[in-house]
């Protein structure tokens, strides 16, 4: 499949008159694709039922005729002004019961009828009118489900829905009461209707009643988002996609994913390494203007399993943002390194947002591809370097990788549900694992947690499944291929109850988890040999080998066959003695990648990145600090 590139473009903000040079010059770089028309509400209906869409057909023909392709997006991430007089109670409304304000976006509660209605409206309006337009080759819903910690909301809306939604589930109060364990602490409810919503409860609320709380909020973005899928699709046969984003898991993007084309990401290496990587100080300082050399990779892998195959960046970072806690700009080459790694990962299309800096309002520091004098950025001239190479690289793939990781929302609901730990969360464990087997040279295909076909792997790494199906199980057990599960693997039932028997309670694993504890940071738990425990530690019995063991003599890791479980948070260390041994077991080869040193195979080319400011060495060769290099394999 071909790689190409593009670009967000918001043709409300700039005079008509620049629209055809814009095209023409975007074209030029070497562009395809430009996005618009996400938050132009206000734009298109200014006022209830006054449409002018006069305007956005110009932006559209302008665009085609210059020879980019579209992707058109619903708006309904910035409902206007008015719709709030419409409905003033579908603000979303935050865990303190204190409602969100007009004045920014995603101001929308997601169990909002009235808006759901208004919603279904201008999606109904966009579809019809371009549904069949040439140049709209691509839609996208909304804009970044989640963001500004938007998917749970306290409203009444929601608890109403909330009701409805364990009503479905559970059929009967006494099951429910069963279910949470409410006999405790006298929390048994009569019917349905006394369930209100976890939050502004003395000490914390049932885990049990908030882990509902949130499967049903992630529930209500998957609804949200199918509605206008299906109003799409009525009129177009052209893909639907959605944009995520870095480190958002209070909603399941599986479950979204499954009634969509594609599946896109919005990076920000710059921004995410300082509020969502959950790096050291020297950490950061070592990568500030490249990014960190995993996180862009971790989510590629994610939104292409997301995707079922077909995944973009929707919006790359072009130079410094607006809304990390720091915003330096990129090393010379990143824009070029991160475009070439996207495709390495499989990447359809890379979408550097935005066209032009705009001057004004809340992003007026984020840069574009033009400064707002429209003379070129830095974003742009990279761009053009990545037009001219894809003009004449090979098609690249992602072909099967030889291990495989789990990753699953609803495990990520549980644990912060009920972290035992501060700073504990199941993203970041899964996300060391990602690393851990990346410093090692090796290609990782990311699984959701839903996947029973585990065929042609020969390593599977599933920590931190605290729920884990009776099924999931059997299938891993009988899995040709080397198992690796921990912490917390099947630690509480579909109710978020300890089971008994005992954790894991895996066919075929003679281990159980007889006591867990979390620990200090400042304390970790040291193994005999290298590496600690760090955060989270569990004491193992059983009949299983010992592959781990701490230095008080305790195990640490048992094995039995193919089925390894880690009782802990292992550390960098520990996790690379775990991952080596059994490569060597399987017969995968690996190799001791520089820190900032990575690569990637993607079927008949290996393509290396360097996140590093200095050049490294490489087995295929020295690489240039923020370079990219390409070998064939």
């Amino acid at each position: 499949m071909k790689r190409t590139l593009g670009t967000c473009y918001y043709p409300e903000h700039w005079p008509q008159e620049i629209w055809e040079a814009d095209a023409r010059r975007m074209v030029e770089t070497g562009l395809t694709w430009v996005r618009i028309g996400e938050f132009a509400w206000s734009r298109l209906e200014p006022s209830p039922e006054d449409l002018q869409f006069d305007w956005l057909d110009r932006a559209i023909e302008t665009l085609g005729q210059a020879g980019l392709k579209v992707v058109l997006c619903t708006p309904t991430a910035t409902p206007p002004r008015w719709m709030i007089d419409r409905h003033p109670d579908m603000i979303a409304v935050e865990s303190s019961g204190q409602p969100r304000k007009f004045g920014s976006r995603r101001h929308y509660c997601f169990s909002h009828q009235g808006y759901q209605r208004e919603s279904d409206r201008i999606t109904s309006l966009i579809a019809e009118r371009y549904g069949d337009n040439p140049h709209v080759a691509a839609w996208q819903t909304d804009n970044e489900y989640g963001c500004h910690d938007t998917t749970l909301s306290y409203s009444q809306a929601a608890r109403k829905a909330f009701r409805t939604w364990l009503a479905d589930r559970y059929r009967t109060i006494d099951a429910l009461n069963r279910a949470w364990g409410n006999v405790f602490w006298s929390m048994d409810y009569a019917s349905f209707d006394q369930i209100d919503l976890p939050n502004l409860t003395v000490t914390e609320a049932n885990p049990s009643h908030t882990l509902a709380f949130r499967r049903f909020s992630s529930d209500q973005v998957a609804a949200f988002n199918r509605r206008q899928v299906d109003i799409i699709r009525a009129h177009s046969n052209a893909p639907v996609s959605h944009n995520y984003m870095g480190r958002v898991t209070d909603f399941d993007h599986f479950r979204v994913g499954d009634d969509l084309d594609i599946a896109t990401w919005d990076s920000y290496p710059l921004g995410f390494l300082e509020d969502r990587v959950g790096a050291t100080d020297a950490h950061k300082r070592a990568f500030t203007r490249q990014g960190d050399p995993d996180f862009q990779a971790f989510h590629h892998d994610l939104y292409r399993a997301v995707g079922k195959g077909r995944w973009w960046v929707m919006e790359q970072q072009p130079g410094p943002v607006n809304w990390a806690p720091y915003n330096p700009a990129p090393l010379p080459g990143m824009m070029r390194l991160w475009a070439w790694e996207a495709y390495a990962h499989g990447a359809e299309a890379v979408c550097y947002f935005r066209w032009r800096q705009a001057p004004f309002a809340q992003e007026q520091m984020h840069a574009g591809m033009l400064r707002p004098d429209n003379a070129d950025a830095p974003a742009l001239i990279e761009a053009r370097q990545v037009a001219d190479e894809l003009r004449d690289a090979p098609d690249v793939a992602a072909p099967r990788a030889p291990v495989a990781l789990i990753f699953d929302y609803d495990a990520d609901f549980a644990w912060a549900t009920q972290p035992h730990g501060k700073d504990l969360s199941y993203f970041q464990l899964v996300f060391d694992t990602y690393r851990a087997l990346r410093k090692l040279g090796l290609s990782v295909d990311i699984l959701r947690g839903e996947t029973r076909d585990f065929s042609g792997y020969k390593i599977i790494a599933a920590p931190g499944l605290i729920y884990m199906p009776q099924d999931l199980k059997n299938e891993l057990a009988e899995a040709d291929a080397h198992v690796v599960l921990g912490p917390r693997t099947a630690a509480r039932n579909a109710d978020m109850v300890i089971p008994v028997p005992l954790p894991p309670d895996m066919p075929g694993l003679e281990v159980t988890v007889s006591r867990v504890e979390s620990l200090r940071p400042d304390m970790p738990m040291p193994l005999k040999g290298g590496g600690a425990f760090t955060g989270y530690r569990e004491e193992l019995e059983g009949a299983a080998d010992i592959v781990l063991e701490l230095d008080d003599g305790q195990p640490a890791a048992l094995r039995s066959g193919h089925l390894t479980y880690v009782g802990g948070w292992p550390d960098a260390i520990a996790l690379k003695r775990v991952y080596s041994d059994l490569c060597r077991t399987a017969g995968i080869a690996t190799v001791d990648l520089e820190d900032g040193v990575r690569c990637r195979d993607t079927g008949g080319l290996r393509i290396w990145t360097n996140y590093g400011a200095e050049a490294a060495d490489t087995p295929a060769g020295r690489i240039e600090g923020a370079g990219v290099l390409f070998e064939k394999t």
